[in-house]
């Protein structure tokens, strides 16, 4: 995340950790060539629309722990990233519920354009009632309202990167004075229930024309517009029989979609400490816990849950309480019993996904053991001491995976959507995206005559 804290928080406050340099661009550049020397498929940009709030009803721990705040855009980072790197795709997170739909159809397909087909959006709908009063509202829209309207957000969208330019739309003919075929460059005519647009789009198609799309919608009508829409989703869990649980539930509505069963990739949040040898691992997790920050992992999870945290004391049980914001992460508190201190004993770093500790050999069993067992096709790993963390694991771990043959030894060629499904390097016919597709004109035209 383009700022301090992200999930493991209070590790900021390490020596070696280089976190407050988020702000140069120097930071993100060496970041993205550590990542591009150890094969990583890509880097993953979170994002957020306002403040956490929730917790003692205002914003000091959130502030002196810094919990994502200050935060920066990270969109624009994203083409310095790209010019030092040959590989490396880059996820990043907008919140839709801010934005117009033409405006940010038009800067994610420059992006994809200055990056060569290896972006990525990951979608959210915004979980803050403090980012709706940032933009003038007095409070969140309903949790089924927000994807109603993301459905609407990317229809839009759909039209405007699938629909408006046909593939051989450019000729860049300087001798015949023809750049683009006016006969394949189509308007676009939209009237949804929450947006409405007529005209051309004014970028020609990029290299994936959509970017691959990700999401993290956990729940019921979460996983409905994820299954739907994704083609990767980001799940959490610390329990085999949990996260196969999510796996199956995620396949099995895909295929009731109308997609196949591989159509969506799964990728499994978790934070890894690794060392030359287990007793190192282990000694570095207990001298990253010294500075982490459990309580601000709570004032980070009150935001989620909507949920005050700090009114109770340690042994207290955690009420379920219905709200507005994260459904699945609230869940929780509805099926156990849940205390404080059972939370941060969850959160020994500050975060809530589980830890993996040891040695690179004892790292690399346990992400195969979970691979093999679950049914994910990946893993989306947390930051802890940066850029240590990421050194670590590309030093310790990626070598032992690669000799147990399960991870690349090189790159392959294309775009971030050829290098996830190898089926090109647009979006899969069975994606709903298809049926906004402009034809090709000559297809046009034979349709016309045949009909005539």
């Amino acid at each position: 995340m383009n700022c301090v804290g992200h999930i493991n928080h209070g590790l900021w406050t390490h020596p070696r950790d280089q976190s407050h340099r988020f702000n140069q661009l120097s930071y993100w550049t060496e970041l993205a060539q550590i990542l591009e020397k150890g094969l990583f498929d890509g880097l993953f940009l979170a994002d957020i629309t306002g403040a956490y709030d929730v917790y003692a009803n205002n914003i000091d721990l959130t502030l002196r722990e810094s919990v994502q705040l200050p935060s920066h855009d990270p969109a624009p980072v994203i083409s310095a990233m790209a010019a030092v790197t040959q590989h490396l795709s880059f996820g990043v997170t907008v919140n839709l519920s801010y934005e117009l739909p033409y405006q940010f159809a038009r800067r994610f397909a420059t992006l994809d354009h200055l990056t060569e087909g290896r972006l990525a959006w990951n979608i959210v709908t915004g979980y803050l009632d403090s980012a709706q009063k940032l933009v003038g509202q007095d409070r969140l829209q309903a949790h089924d309202q927000r994807y109603d309207q993301a459905e609407d957000f990317l229809t839009l969208c759909y039209r405007f990167w699938e629909g408006s330019w046909e593939d051989d739309a450019l000729q860049i003919d300087k001798q015949a004075r023809r750049f683009a075929d006016p006969d394949k460059v189509h308007y676009i005519q939209h009237q949804g229930p929450f947006y409405q647009s007529q005209g051309v789009f004014q970028v020609a198609p990029s290299k994936q024309r959509t970017p691959v799309l990700f999401q993290a919608g956990a729940s019921p009508r979460g996983l409905a517009f994820a299954t739907r829409h994704a083609e990767c989703i980001f799940i959490g869990g610390d329990k085999i029989e949990h996260i196969q649980k999510q796996v199956q539930k995620i396949r099995e509505l895909t295929v009731q979609q109308g997609r196949p069963v591989d159509a969506i990739k799964i990728f499994l949040g978790c934070t890894v400490v690794s060392a030359e040898s287990s007793s190192l691992a282990r000694d570095k997790f207990i001298e990253y816990q010294q500075y982490a920050s459990p309580e601000a992992g709570l004032a980070h999870f009150s935001g989620s849950i909507g949920l005050d945290l700090s009114q109770f004391a340690e042994d207290d049980v955690i009420p379920y309480r219905n709200t507005n914001s994260i459904v699945s992460v609230n869940q929780k508190f509805k099926q156990q019993d849940i205390t404080l201190a059972d939370l941060k004993a969850q959160h020994p770093l500050g975060g809530r996904y589980p830890v993996i500790i040891g040695s690179g050999a004892e790292v690399a069993e346990q992400l195969i053991d979970l691979f093999d067992q679950t049914g994910i096709d990946g893993f989306n790993l947390t930051r802890t001491v940066s850029p240590e963390s990421h050194l670590d694991f590309v030093q310790w771990v990626i070598p032992e995976l690669q000799q147990r043959g399960r991870y690349k030894t090189a790159y392959q060629d294309g775009s971030l959507r050829q290098k996830l499904f190898a089926q090109g390097d647009h979006l899969h016919p069975t994606h709903p995206a298809d049926q906004y597709r402009c034809q090709p004109s000559a297809q046009v035209n034979d349709q016309q005559q045949k009909r005539a």
